[in-house]
């Protein structure tokens, strides 16, 4: 099924700024929260998507990238999987502060449902080149990073068995400490991530041998990414998830591809048109020919028109590039120059000098260019 707006998801104007997003979204998240709509696979799905509108929306750079090229390019090679419940703790937990309403699993920036915090591991960001044919087309691709994986002598966990970690002595399990201070309006209660185990709720006693302890490992993983068609230089692409994996467990950072388009040795992009500049000799332009235009597939035979002139531009319809949001396909755009030849023979010369002195060789304004000249000779 379709994406929705993110605009429309979250009911606000494209010109909305973030505070208006913030409390769209808040409102929303109170409304469709799990805590308060149990088992109900509707409300968990709206909030699902509204989360996924803000993080996009609130972000500049993801919201400017989303404006310009819409859903593909925030999420496009990921085949569009939205965020899971534990994405949604980790990042917006700060959208109701502590103790909202019951809400405690928004108690803090990256705690989940039960208030521990939830590591996430760091972006990757690399580039992939394309060809015009590629990006003509959309293409399968294979890629080798070398990224922060879970380490598997220990899955994960960064301790050496089960009974290597404890539960923190600190926090006592909760990942927070409470801190009660007495104040002129009565007793105030704050919370804060725990800084013995860093929110985890355990802390380590016999590290991993292999990890020592941070619970992932350097490898390389070969990712296969479905790049749509349409897409373009410089465009950023997410696929979440597939990002280097958090320590000691919680939820992978996101793969970020950045492209890079190949120039063709033909033909010069202009957002989904293409341009091309065809060189033909004056005989040509003169009695009229049939040329091959390259595209980005094939080649096809286009006719030029006797007495055509040099600077003429011809529209192949639909020869262009592919929308990347699916509105259609661009045009290829091609402008005529008649080559002048630079080394003339003797007997070409004369030849020439003799079609000089008829009057089909000489130029003959039509008589719209003439009523312009008319009113701007005095110019002159």
């Amino acid at each position: 099924m379709a994406k929705r707006d993110y605009y429309e998801v979250l009911g606000v104007s494209k010109n909305a700024d973030k505070a208006e997003l913030k409390k769209a979204y808040r409102q929303l998240a109170i409304k469709y929260h799990p805590d308060k709509n149990p088992d109900d696979k509707d409300a968990e799905e709206k909030f699902k998507e509204a989360a996924e509108a803000y993080e996009v929306l609130s972000n500049d750079d993801k919201r400017a990238r989303y404006d310009r090229f819409g859903h593909q390019g925030v999420g496009g090679a990921s085949g569009g999987a939205g965020m899971n419940m534990e994405d949604i703790f980790s990042h917006f937990g700060d959208i109701f502060g502590g103790g909202f309403g019951g809400f405690s699993g928004f108690g803090g920036g990256g705690r989940s449902r039960s208030g521990r915090r939830v590591n996430k591991g760091t972006n990757l960001r690399v580039k992939v080149k394309l060809s015009l044919d590629e990006i003509a087309n959309g293409v399968e691709k294979k890629i080798k990073v070398n990224k922060d994986v879970a380490c598997k002598a220990c899955s994960g966990s960064g301790a050496k068995d089960a009974s290597g970690k404890s539960t923190c002595s600190t926090c006592h399990g909760s990942g927070q400490v409470i801190r009660i201070q007495n104040t002129i309006l009565g007793q105030m209660q704050t919370s804060s991530i725990c800084p013995t185990c860093n929110g985890s709720g355990e802390t380590i006693i016999h590290k991993c041998s292999v990890c020592h302890g941070e619970g992932t490992v350097k490898e390389d993983e070969i990712i296969t990414l479905n790049i749509p068609a349409g897409v373009a230089d410089g465009m950023q692409l997410s696929v979440s998830g597939r990002g280097n994996a958090a320590q000691r467990g919680g939820i992978n950072g996101d793969l970020i591809l950045v492209i890079e388009e190949i120039p063709h040795e033909n033909l010069v992009r202009d957002e989904n048109d293409l341009l091309y500049n065809l060189f033909i000799t004056f005989p040509d332009a003169a009695l009229g020919a049939f040329v091959e235009i390259p595209t980005v597939d094939s080649k096809v035979k286009v006719k030029i028109a006797p007495g055509t002139q040099g600077g003429k531009i011809l529209r192949l319809r639909g020869k262009g590039l592919p929308d990347v949001n699916g509105y259609g396909r661009g045009d290829l755009l091609v402008k005529v120059n008649v080559w002048v030849p630079q080394d003339l023979s003797k007997d070409e010369r004369k030849l020439l000098e003799k079609l000089n002195t008829s009057d089909n060789f000489r130029p003959n304004p039509t008589k719209q260019e003439k009523s312009f000249f008319d009113k701007v000779k005095d110019m002159f």
